[in-house]
């Protein structure tokens, strides 16, 4: 999953340090002035909940490209870069936006896309992948990551992640408000202990939480952008082969920062976290489109 911990990181650190500056100028105490301060702390939540979010799209593609090696083809020196740039170029046309800039990175069979908008988005492929399929195969893998800019999901998970960590930062302070009080000996409304842990562990709990369904919504959008591949090349059947290929071929995991967007898939408990349907399930869905 090596498009999550860059992106979760980022926002967890925003997150925190958001938390602790506004801390420190006293907001979180006054919230709590005179009782819990519900719209003051919706609007705090909001704050730092989509800050941390906002920050990670922006900076979604530099930090690709640092996290992987990715060396964008800005002159293709051969003729799988010329191949490459002219079959992205020619999926972006069909899909209506500008094409992306392609990249190329060292690395096991996977590729992904990112950028903050549609227009100005980023498509790499690993050398792995161009190496172990064929050459209708990459470009079903090429036609995914062109649909998923197109259908606008880097932006789509961004205002995801925010709302989540916005309930996140939201119901860890109800809830660190209330067993602070529970357990308080005094009515003077000053934050204690109980109030500082209460929030730090009820954000891991929820965060948890949060987390799968970030994952769920990214395995939804997986299937829309497999179906938005077979538009593009007007069969589902390239998609389903590539697959299939890469189902035999175990794709390695990408930097965490850009797991959402990559090819992966978690058996068992782990399913619930990850960012990918099984593939046989991807398979079946193209099977089924009409």
């Amino acid at each position: 999953m090596k498009r999550i911990f860059l992106f979760i990181a980022t926002n967890i650190a925003v997150i925190a340090v958001m938390s602790v500056v506004l801390s420190l100028l006293g907001v979180d105490r006054f919230i709590s002035q005179a009782g819990l301060n519900l719209p003051m702390l919706l609007v705090f939540s909001l704050v730092v909940g989509f800050t941390g979010s906002i920050i990670s799209l922006l900076i979604s593609k530099p930090m690709a490209k640092w996290s992987t090696g990715a060396r964008v083809i800005d002159a293709p020196s051969s003729s799988t870069e010329l191949w490459l740039v002219d079959t992205v170029g020619k999926l972006a046309q069909r899909a209506g936006i500008r094409t992306p800039e392609v990249a190329v990175y060292d690395g096991e069979p996977n590729a992904f896309a990112t950028g903050a908008f549609r227009d100005s988005a980023l498509v790499a492929v690993s050398t792995g992948l161009l190496q172990s399929m064929t050459k209708e195969e990459v470009e079903a893998v090429l036609a995914h990551e062109v649909a998923h800019v197109a259908n606008g999901d880097m932006v789509t998970m961004t205002l995801v992640q925010g709302v989540v960590n916005t309930f996140v930062v939201f119901l860890s302070r109800v809830v660190g408000y209330f067993v602070d009080r529970a357990i308080s000996r005094d009515n003077n409304n000053s934050q204690g202990i109980g109030y500082t842990i209460t929030v730090i562990v009820s954000q891991i709990v929820f965060g948890i939480a949060a987390s799968v369904i970030v994952a769920w919504f990214s395995r939804h959008r997986e299937y829309r952008a497999d179906a938005g591949a077979a538009k593009l090349l007007g069969s589902p059947q390239p998609m389903m082969k590539a697959l299939a290929r890469l189902g035999g071929i175990e794709p390695t995991s990408l930097p965490e920062g850009l797991a959402s967007l990559g090819i992966n898939d978690k058996p068992g408990f782990a399913a619930l976290f990850s960012s990918h349907p099984p593939i046989e399930d991807r398979i079946a869905a193209l099977r089924n489109l009409r």
